[in-house]
């Protein structure tokens, strides 16, 4: 359970960007960040004013809510002709994050707050929850000793003639056992992900999701992750898996190969390793997203693996890290475009790889924090690669 001073400290770092903003009030209905600020996630929406204390309106479980979150001003979800006489007429400009509010929900807020205007707090909001707290670094930590752990087990189960599905769900049974949540929660629309990636053959394939690796999936209507392929000799096996415990995500990859591994790909995956440590050295408090991404593509490029950097040439993914915490696509993301520089304590998956047709994936990810000493590793488990 998160303590009240935890949460305290959020919605005073809220409020002070949305008064440097001149908003009013910050209306959340989005899961998570109900959950962040309030430390449950009920079937409920959070009203944090600029100035004064939050109110947390909730339609089920009221009880649950009340037992859970340290918020005071805790009550049932009003009529909608109630609603608006719930909170001052001086709280005029209202914030929604209007990256995950659909339009239905907004349709209904501004009708039950008439004469409000309601602005996009979208990006505040995530900048908050990009840093995290020494609380939030713990269960960071956790994830991933928990999924490393997991992880020192495949050479126990992984053979030749599996197929990608059944190593998948050899992973995805040793994580659940292990107390993994089930929920990866991702932030962009049209995005999904259960649990994680076990490719071999299938990896070398295009398709929807936002990363480097995708996987054949097993059929089009879930195109991501293992497929029913076997596992061959002498073809890289990439495992890429998050560990979600206590609701914060760690993100790893690690690269497997029963037999031989052809030396392009090995030269490939020394490529990724040295991009990962650049970007970790470079990883502290003022160092600009955009320059890190730049930086690593420049060393694929100097090695002659540009075309392959990131995923499939002509479908690769635009960054080379992203942030990891509540959800595994938040701020910041090392990617062209991003010009914000690091702050302590935000926490990143570096993941550098490499998608070469008609030879398979490789690749590395590990989690690390921003610190003045550069990017701390999450997780001490080798990145080697495992030969079996």
């Amino acid at each position: 359970m998160l303590t009240e001073t935890e949460l305290e400290q959020r919605v005073f770092r809220l409020q002070g960007m949305l008064r440097n903003k001149r908003v009013h009030a910050a209306l959340l209905i989005l899961p998570i960040d109900v959950y962040y600020f309030a430390g449950t996630r009920q079937n409920a929406i959070l009203w944090i004013p600029t100035d004064g204390q939050p109110v947390l309106l909730v339609r089920k479980s009221l009880s649950r809510a009340t037992e859970e979150s340290s918020i005071v001003d805790i009550r049932p979800f009003p009529s909608s002709k109630e609603f608006s006489s719930f909170f001052s007429e001086d709280q005029v400009c209202i914030g929604m994050t209007f990256d995950a509010v659909p339009v239905q929900q907004h349709s209904y807020y501004t009708r039950a707050l008439p004469g409000r205007s309601f602005v996009d707090i979208s990006m505040i909001v995530r900048e908050v929850m990009s840093v995290k707290s020494p609380f939030e670094l713990e269960q960071l930590r956790y994830s991933a000793s928990k999924l490393a752990s997991v992880f020192a087990e495949v050479p126990q189960f992984l053979k030749a003639g599996m197929r990608e599905l059944d190593v998948s769900a050899d992973m995805e049974y040793r994580l659940r056992k292990a107390g993994h949540e089930g929920y990866v929660r991702m932030r962009a629309f049209n995005q999904e992900l259960f649990f994680g990636l076990a490719v071999s053959s299938g990896g070398v394939n295009g398709g929807f999701f936002d990363g480097p690796v995708t996987g054949k999936g097993l059929s089009s209507a879930s195109p991501h992750g293992a497929s029913y392929d076997d596992i061959q000799v002498n073809q890289p096996i990439l495992l890429d898996f998050s560990g979600v415990f206590n609701g914060y995500i760690a993100d790893m990859t690690r690269m497997f190969v029963i037999g031989k591994l052809d030396p392009e790909l090995q030269r490939a995956f020394n490529v990724a390793i040295d991009i990962q440590e650049m970007v970790r050295q470079a990883m502290k408090p003022g160092a600009i997203c955009e320059e890190l991404f730049l930086a690593a593509a420049a060393m694929a490029e100097k090695a002659g693996l540009d075309s392959w950097f990131m995923g499939m040439p002509g479908e690769q993914a635009k960054f080379v890290g992203h942030g990891v915490g509540l959800e595994l696509d938040q701020l910041p993301v090392l990617a062209k475009g991003f010009v914000t520089p690091l702050q302590a304590n935000q926490v990143i998956a570096v993941e550098p790889k490499f998608v070469i047709p008609g030879k398979g994936v490789i690749g590395i990810e590990n989690t690390f924090v921003v610190t003045d000493e550069g990017g701390l590793r999450l997780s001490d488990f080798p990145d080697g690669i495992v030969f079996l």
